[in-house]
Parts: structure tokens; sequence; C-alpha cells
């Protein structure tokens, strides 16, 4: 693998063909990973207060993604380096930073994403507690993902994508969308008190920590090279078409079920619990069994990607703060760091289902958690316009126009986020 310490260029290595690659890449896994239950509640929010008034800002989404996941790729593949060897370059305060939020992140994220598939597993079947089907699955994500093969996870991952999609692209196609009210909303527009729902929608997108474990799936997959440049592209984008055509599907069924009806679904993951039921009213309660499968699967794929690609992320941070470096056995899928991590995304935020949350555990979460997608935006532009980056793949204009855009999206978002943490608690 080349490394980087200043201006470099590709190795005759880095020339080699690049090898058959398959359309379910790195790309749909960081893709669906980053899209939870939480992020499906907030498009049907959208659809139920706004109708098709907000899509531009699907669209919108979509692109912030592309642009930010493609930084982190271009990065790894251009350098050698993953993105936490990036962010240390940049100074100690990259680790102050991370070292908290991603220890507190996974402990909140644990009890947030079992409850989320507990919950459609009770709604599902009708037995068990929503507690107890929750640790079935953070258990089941753990055998999942533990032995480290990512050929085995992104299978998995690509089986729950298919039945997240057919659920959710095939309730949309049962209402029977009106294509021209559809199209009006291309047009950008904030509606009047919409600019909260605005900016969550646009940055909710497929987005979360996970947008940083692109590389470092890219490296599991086998694509460690410049020469895999345009694969990683081709397959970037793809994934986030899938996925916009998903969230597009989503806010038909708020704008559709909900908007055009008047009918109002609870905020959290519980909203999608009433939108089988609305489901199960309309078309019969095959439609709501179908449609909580697809909320299942949703969030199962979350919780699996979490367990694969943030382990991955943590096993490195790991390895380098205590002196080793990104190739060590410890900071790959696998190692002592890796399995740890899953550790502590299972076990103890089981406690939590049980006890509840504290006060003070969420105002950090919450905190710490807003300021993530700013600190991805400005260190890629950082990392990508010096030294850092072999010349011919730094940002060009249009990558600095576009990140910087998403930068300053991501600031607003994350006052609003602060704001709302700090009235939470």
């Amino acid at each position: 693998m080349v490394r980087v310490t200043g201006m470099s260029s590709t190795t005759s290595a880095d020339q080699a063909p690049a090898t058959k690659w398959k359309i379910v890449g790195p790309g749909l896994v960081v893709a669906a990973t980053g899209v939870g239950a939480a992020d499906l509640v907030a498009t049907l929010i959208a659809g139920q207060k706004f109708g098709y008034t907000l899509l531009w800002c699907v669209v919108v989404g979509c692109v912030m993604k592309i642009v930010l996941v493609e930084g982190a790729g271009r990065y790894s593949l251009a350098t050698g380096r993953t993105i936490f060897e990036g962010w240390r370059s940049l100074g100690p305060w990259t680790t102050w930073y991370f070292g908290p939020y991603i220890v507190v992140w996974g402990f909140v994220y644990g009890a947030a994403a079992m409850a989320g598939t507990g919950l459609a597993l009770a709604g599902l079947t009708g037995v068990l507690s929503v507690t107890w089907w929750g640790i079935l699955s953070g258990l089941l994500g753990l055998a999942l993902v533990w032995s480290g093969r990512y050929s085995v996870f992104e299978k998995v991952l690509a089986a729950f994508v298919g039945v997240m999609f057919v659920t959710m692209v095939g309730a949309a196609l049962l209402t029977l969308p009106n294509l021209g009210e559809l199209l009006t909303g291309l047009a950008p527009r904030i509606p009047d008190g919409g600019l909260v729902n605005t900016l969550a929608l646009a940055g909710g997108v497929g987005g979360t920590i996970t947008l940083a474990a692109y590389g470092y799936w890219l490296r599991e997959k086998g694509w460690s090279t410049p020469t895999y440049m345009r694969v990683m592209r081709l397959d970037n984008s793809i994934a986030y078409v899938v996925t916009g055509i998903f969230v597009l599907a989503t806010l038909i069924v708020g704008a559709e079920l909900l908007y055009s009806t008047s009918v109002a679904i609870e905020n959290g993951d519980q909203g999608l619990v009433d939108l089988a039921v609305v489901l199960q009213d309309r078309y019969g309660q095959w439609a709501g069994k179908v449609f909580l499968v697809g909320f299942w699967a949703a969030a199962m794929s979350s919780l699996v990607g979490v367990w694969n690609g943030v382990s991955l992320m943590f096993a490195d941070f790991m390895t380098n703060v205590r002196g080793g470096t990104s190739e060590d056995t410890d900071a790959r899928a696998g190692g002592k760091w890796y399995k740890a991590y899953i550790l502590w995304l299972t076990f103890p935020p089981m406690v939590m289902m049980f006890l509840g949350k504290p006060v003070w555990l969420i105002l950090a979460y919450g905190v710490l958690g807003a300021f993530f997608m700013p600190f991805l935006a400005i260190t890629l532009l950082w990392l990508l316009n010096t030294d850092r980056t072999p010349a011919e793949w730094r940002n060009k204009l249009h990558s600095n126009v576009l990140m910087a855009l998403c930068a300053l999206a991501f600031i607003a978002l994350c006052v609003n986020e602060v704001q709302k943490a700090v009235r939470g608690a």
C-alpha cells in the first residue's frame, strides 16, 4: 500500500488494471447503513407536514453525501492512509474530539439501534417485548460481523437492502402517487416553519459517522490504490441514487398516506409502527406486515453496518493512539479492538434498554454527534487541499464549492441539534 507524507504520485503498481467488481460494493454498504429508522421517520414526517414540497431536499441530500463519501474514498485510495490517520495529521485536537465521541456515540447508538429493530419485530410478531427483540437483534448483529469477513458482511447488507428497497418502493407504488404534484417538489423552496425539516431531510439521506467508514470498507473490499478511483466513484454514485429512490419512496408514502388525509404519526421509531397501522387499515393486514418487514430490514442494516464499520474505525483509532499503525493486525477486522468495540455496542447498551437513558449521557451524545458532520466536511476540505494528498487527487474548484456548501449546511444543522439537545436535557 502506498504511503504519503507529502506530495507524491502513484507508483507503477497502482497502474495495474482493476479487478472485476459487482454493483453491490462499499458504496451501497455505507448508504444502507446511514439510512436507519430515524431517517425514515424524519422523511415520513416531512411528507406528512409538507407533502412533496421538500422533494428537492432528497436530491440535495444525495448530492451532499456523494460529495463527502467520494472525498473520503478519494483520500484513502490516493494516500493509502485511513481517515483517522488523516485526521491525526491535522493535530491532536481531532483525537480529543473523536475519542470521546466514538465511545459515547457507540453506547447510546447501541441502545437506539436495538430498540429500533426490537420495535419492528414486536409489531410484526406480537410476541415478546421491544426490549427482548432488540437484545436478540443485537446478538444477531454481533454474530454476523464477529469474524470480520467483509465478503459475508457485504452479502448480508445486500440482502437487507433488497428487502427494505422492495417493501418501501412497493408501498409508494401502492399509494398511486400524483406524478404532477411530485414533479412540483423539485422546485427549491422552504415552507413556513419548515427550515428545520429541510435541513434534517437534506442532512439525513444516509448521513452518519458511517460516511467516514467508507475508506475502511474500501480497504476490506480490496480497493486500496488509485487504480480503483473510477470504480469507487461509480460505486458511490450508484449507491446514493438507489438510496435517493428509497428516500423518495418514503416521502411519497408520507405525502400520499399522511399529508393528503391529515393523518399524523408520532416522532421516533414508533412513527413507523403507526404507518404500518395506516397501511393495514387502508390495504389490508398484509400491507402492514410487509411494511414492518421492510422497517426491520432498514433498522437491521444500520445495526449490522455500524457493528462492522464503526468497529473498524475504533480499532484503527485505538491502535494508532497506542503507537501502532493502521497496517497492524489489531487495527483490522477481526482484531482485538474491533471485537472489543462490537462488545461495547452490544452488551452495555442493554442496560439502557431496561433502565432508561441518563440525561447527561443523551446531552453528551447529542452535542458530540451534532459536530461530527461539520467536522467531517471541514477536515476533508483541509486534507484534500494540502500536501497531505497527492496533487493530482486534490480537490478541484467544483469539489471545493460543493464541500464548502455541505459544511455550511451541516454547521446550521449542528446549531439546531445542539439547541435541541440542551432543551431536551
